[in-house]
């Protein structure tokens, strides 16, 4: 929920002979996904990054899982990028006000900006998605899981939203719901070693409150 990846920055990767051509077309990307050399996978998951659509999600989703934690690391930022791309430019652009509102402090303008992206694309789960982050900053528990719903509703797999859930659940102590949604975002995308950490202190902090209702 929190991590925030603007539409307008493409994925690269570094240049160097150490990486090979990057994929000429859509079928040499997808073909190469699959390779067992690990700069190949890498330059295909960027490549998807920057040229797929919403429906490309499922691709990336199993890089998440591959044997190389270059591609997993890669993997991560090319589902963000793929998520923040609304197809249009306006929408686009009120979506940057809205982050940089956000990043500001200016919690009800950000509020007020994805509002607007999602009367306009209420299809478009990052929308909710920032909008959920907006209210989360603000202090607006129920307004953020409100919000997160219709993230999953849209994009089941958000790995941003399932932690968001945590994260907000986790603010109004209800540890054992914290706890199983931060497990579901880790079982879509394992590389978050902050929301490992965040179970295990909210392990401790129910196994203290059950000490003290005993």
């Amino acid at each position: 929920m929190l991590r925030t990846l603007l539409a307008s920055i493409a994925l690269t990767l570094a240049a160097g002979a150490a990486f090979p051509a990057p994929p000429a077309s859509r079928a040499e990307a997808l073909a190469a996904l699959e390779h067992p050399v690990t700069e190949r996978r890498a330059e295909a998951v960027v490549w998807v990054a920057n040229h797929g659509r919403m429906d490309d999600t499922r691709l990336l989703l199993k890089r998440l899982h591959d044997e190389s934690p270059f591609v997993r690391g890669y993997a991560e930022q090319g589902l963000w990028l793929l998520w923040s791309r609304s197809g249009d430019a306006g929408i686009d652009r009120t979506m940057a006000r809205g982050v940089e509102d956000m990043q500001a402090g200016r919690h009800a303008e950000a509020v007020a900006a994805f509002s607007e992206v999602i009367r306009s694309r209420p299809d478009f789960a990052e929308g909710w998605n920032k909008r959920a982050t907006a209210h989360y900053l603000a202090g607006e528990y129920r307004q953020s899981l409100s919000d997160c719903d219709e993230v999953v509703k849209r994009n089941p797999y958000h790995f941003g939203a399932l932690s968001g859930y945590g994260q907000i659940y986790f603010r109004l102590e209800d540890y054992e719901k914290a706890i199983a949604w931060w497990r579901r975002a880790l079982e879509v995308n394992p590389n978050m070693l902050g929301v490992e950490f965040n179970i295990k202190g909210a392990e401790q902090l129910l196994k203290e409150k059950r000490g003290r209702s005993t």
